[in-house]
């Protein structure tokens, strides 16, 4: 027996046994933070040629989440197609020797906009791509019923046998085109999925898209009547009632409250919210059967965004002023960067007035931002998109079309109030009317702080103009300010707000 088994393993000695391929050896670019200060970060990807030739010339693409985006690139050029960007080799660095490297960086906001859906050249950034394996399909979109996400993409190149949908590592469908439709979904929900090509070689790397299925409940928009910011802090404030039966204006925008340490709110972040003039002004205003709303926030101020340290400990201090108060409309100034620009904070609030409407469904929720001359800036729309993604009743986008430099404020107006509508539209796949019916004005009368004029006449227009679009809420900063020539241009005691009553 023993000899058997010697003469068995010196026929297998010398037997040749034919190895197993090798993996193929693949080119790879890997993502680095270089630095993060909260609101941005600088970005590093490294090539790396772990192949046997030289790589001539190369191309990183990326995808960054909604409100992301790349202000600027060195060691490459940038272009941008929506949320995907792509880096392409300079002169001088488009050859890489094989077991070179390469690097550029780039500068993005905000500091959560991770990468995504790396490709280099067309791959996997991971090298993980099959030799002779389609390339990576093109930009897949998405349109939605309250039950089905349908997908449509730009074909792959190379061989294609078809394309597989995977909803992470769970495989949904599969289909010889460049269409695929997902069906028996529920209502109001968020999916991501993933689409791959494949041949007999292997898969491509994937292209995702994210889509929510309609259905959601949003709240029914109504007209809120124009009401003028009115602050008790400041400026010689004037008895509501004066004004009331001046110019018949029926409802104030009271400003502001504000954190008076911690998660705690205070008028101006000092006044008490009962007993004292804010409280004075309120009551006088709803005694002569008017109604109020309560801006949060503002520019200047400690805010509840940032010292609450949780969604359900804001909606608790947004309680108190509704309850001290009883208001029609609460509105949120999200402009101070340690708000607007903290996408943290802004998630905060966003989840806090979730809570809010819950508690309150009566009550009215406005969220004001400010904007450019083209519509609200990245984080405006970042915040516009997650309002949609966490399905927050919010009643009413107001922006403040002012302090961007403007020759004609009322153009200017209607630009940026177009902007705005777009961005609605592009969020909650609203027609025009839908849109308009969930938008606002706030203004400046008189000179901005950048000098900018608006005057009555401007006002009237920017009026009529809102009126005729169906927009549901009408401001302007402030009731304080509205003197005779107080903004600073000719003008009659409380004549933009008389204007604005006739909103």
């Amino acid at each position: 027996m023993k000899r058997v088994l010697m003469v068995l393993l010196l026929v297998l000695a010398g037997t040749i046994v034919p190895a197993l391929p090798a993996q193929a050896a693949a080119a790879t670019a890997t993502f680095a933070k270089t630095a993060d200060w909260g609101s941005g970060y600088e970005g590093k990807y490294t090539i790396t040629n772990g192949t046997d030739t030289a790589l001539t010339g190369w191309s990183v693409s990326i995808e960054l989440p909604a409100g992301g985006t790349v202000s600027s690139a060195w060691d490459a050029s940038l272009a941008r197609s929506g949320q995907r960007f792509t880096f392409t080799n300079v002169g001088w660095n488009g050859t890489v020797a094989p077991g070179a490297n390469v690097s550029f960086g780039f500068i993005a906001t905000p500091g959560t906009a991770v990468p995504a859906g790396c490709t280099l050249n067309g791959q996997s950034c991971s090298g993980s791509g099959n030799p002779g394996a389609p390339g990576q399909p093109g930009a897949v979109t998405a349109t939605t019923t309250d039950t089905s996400v349908t997908l449509r993409w730009d074909a792959s190149s190379g061989t294609v046998t078809g394309y597989r949908v995977y909803e992470g590592s769970t495989q949904k469908t599969q289909v010889t085109g460049t269409t695929a439709t997902i069906s028996g979904l529920g209502t109001c929900q968020t999916h991501t999925y993933t689409v791959k090509a494949y041949n007999s070689a292997g898969e491509s790397a994937g292209r995702d898209v994210t889509a929510t299925t309609t259905g959601c409940t949003q709240p029914q928009p109504g007209k809120m009547a124009g009401a003028p910011y009115l602050y008790m802090g400041w400026g010689n404030p004037p008895n509501p009632g004066t004004v009331m039966d001046a110019t018949g204006v029926k409802a104030f925008t009271m400003a502001f409250i504000l954190s008076s340490g911690g998660c705690n709110p205070a008028w101006d972040g000092q006044r008490p919210l009962t007993g004292g003039p804010d409280a004075q002004a309120i009551s006088t205003i709803k005694s002569k059967g008017g109604d109020v709303q309560i801006s949060f926030g503002g520019w200047s101020g400690n805010k509840l965004g940032p010292a609450c340290s949780t969604p359900e400990a804001y909606a608790g201090a947004v309680q108190k002023v509704i309850d001290a108060v009883r208001p029609a409309v609460v509105d949120f100034d999200i402009e101070n960067t340690d708000e607007f620009e903290n996408h943290t904070v802004q998630d905060r609030i966003l989840n806090g007035l979730k809570i809010v409407k819950q508690r309150n469904p009566a009550v009215k929720i406005v969220v004001t931002i400010p904007t450019l001359k083209s519509g609200p800036n990245s984080h405006g729309v970042r915040l516009i998109n997650q309002s949609k993604a966490l399905n927050v009743p919010i009643d009413n986008y107001t922006i403040m079309p002012f302090n961007f430099g403007a020759t004609d404020m009322y153009q200017d107006n209607v630009t940026s109030s177009e902007g705005l509508k777009n961005a609605l539209k592009n969020a909650f796949a609203w027609s025009d009317a839908q849109a308009y019916a969930h938008m606002g004005i706030s203004g400046m009368n008189g000179y901005s702080d950048q000098r900018e004029v608006t005057s009555p006449e401007t006002w009237t227009r920017i009026r009529d103009w809102a009126k005729s679009k169906g927009l549901t809420r009408f401001a302007f900063w402030s009731v304080n300010r509205d003197r005779v020539n107080g903004g600073g241009v000719p003008q009659g005691e409380w004549e933009f707000t008389r204007i604005t009553a006739g909103f």
